[in-house]
């Protein structure tokens, strides 16, 4: 669990940028395990396979395809950590430089993960206009995964490793291109003047409250702050695409990838159609806290330490929430929920309400007129962001309505 932190504030115009200077009391910061992908065998995460985020398992902007080659084998049913990295501080715009851009918001060096700043301070290539902001890291092959079987992924832990995140807005991004950001961007824009992309990045420290509870908080002109609770989740979580071809990491699909539901936080499970040997599972793009929408690009993304138990479910023979899966599918305590992906935000509605239906009368039986019923009668669909291209609608549909058919199964 994360330890108390308290934070102090003095909030600065800095060019569109919110600077800060605090100060940080008890608060661990998570820091790398261990040096390469391993099976611990002491200390807190004893049996867990660990992967670290170093320049040998992470790749920036892209998803891993059938050719990527695993940074470790486990077997079905091995519960899994990953200390991922955020790419906002480390961007081009923001200056590709994790230790300058971070210290010149107030933090201290042993408050900047080592991993940050051995990525901007490295050669790996990233190309901001082309390539997509993600740091991914992984994959992981799967022992017994094949095409076919569905990769079924428990979500145990999210947990901030660092006490502050970074939420961005950029040019021909977000809801609202050409109206946000309000700045030039400059033809002549590079790591060296990052300010001549006229784009907005506000630093946002988190800080526990009275009643121990996890806050983002953002201070305003006013010097008041606008305070809200955390949620922790991972944005991007999939298996590879069986295509040779670079697969972008803006864009979700029927793999995965950068899907940004954030019902996906500790306790929730995702279940992936695996599409390659191995199944070669990633994750990245780790959200302190995001709303339904995402509207400005970013929510409030920070680097986090997150646990898995990964699993593999065989084709015709493990009982499975559906008898046909050929895109992820999500449960919580509460909901299942059916994603639908589009870059037409229309076209997502109506492929999450086919999937809700088809799930529906899947799993229950019931007719495809019912199950329409029902969705229209007591189902929210809620927008899952629309700024990653590939745009998302996702059906929650409520447990508790189906007791009578999960009932007569025990």
């Amino acid at each position: 669990m994360l330890k108390p932190l308290a934070l102090s504030l003095a909030i600065l115009s800095m060019g569109g940028m919110a600077s800060a200077t605090f100060a940080v009391e008890n608060f661990k910061v998570l820091k790398q395990i261990h040096d390469q992908p391993a099976l611990l065998k002491n200390g807190e995460y004893k049996g867990h396979y660990y992967v670290p985020s170093t320049l040998e398992t992470i790749t920036w902007g892209y998803l891993p395809n059938r050719d990527a080659k695993p940074v470790l084998t486990i077997p079905s049913g091995s519960l899994v950590t990953f200390d991922t990295v955020s790419h906002e501080g480390l961007l081009e715009d923001q200056g590709r430089d994790a230790e300058k851009y971070f210290k010149s918001q107030g933090v201290k060096s042993e408050y900047i993960l080592d991993e940050a700043k051995n990525i901007t301070k490295s050669d790996l290539k990233h190309d901001f206009d082309k390539d997509g902001p993600h740091i991914i890291t992984g994959p992981l092959y799967v022992e017994g995964a094949m095409p076919g079987d569905i990769l079924k992924v428990e979500i145990l832990n999210v947990q901030p490793r660092v006490p502050y995140g970074v939420i961005s807005n950029r040019h021909g991004k977000g809801t609202l291109v050409g109206e946000f950001p309000k700045r030039t961007k400059h033809a002549d824009a590079s790591p060296a003047e990052p300010e001549k992309y006229g784009n907005v990045s506000i630093f946002t420290p988190i800080e526990q409250n009275k009643n121990g509870e996890w806050e983002g908080v953002l201070k305003t002109e006013s010097g008041k702050a606008i305070r809200f609770p955390l949620n922790p989740f991972m944005g991007t979580m999939g298996v590879a695409a069986n295509t040779s071809d670079p697969v972008h990491s803006v864009p979700p699909s029927f793999y995965g990838g950068n899907i940004d539901i954030n019902e996906l936080t500790a306790g929730a499970t995702a279940y992936y159609p695996v599409q390659v040997p191995g199944a070669l599972f990633y994750t990245g793009d780790s959200h302190f806290v995001q709303g339904d929408g995402e509207v400005a690009l970013t929510a409030l993304e920070g680097s986090a330490r997150a646990t898995f138990k990964i699993s593999v479910l065989k084709s015709g023979k493990d009982k499975i929430l559906s008898k046909q899966l050929t895109q992820p599918l999500i449960e919580n305590a509460e909901f299942w929920i059916t994603p639908g992906l589009d870059p037409d935000l229309n076209e997502a509605m109506k492929k999450s309400t086919r999937e809700a239906i088809r799930f529906l009368v899947d799993e229950f039986g019931i007719s495809e007129e019912i199950a329409y019923a029902y969705l229209s009668a007591a189902t929210d669909f809620e927008v899952s962001q629309v700024v990653d291209k590939t745009k998302g609608i996702h059906a929650m549909i409520r447990k508790a309505d189906f007791k009578e058919f999960t009932d007569s199964l025990k």
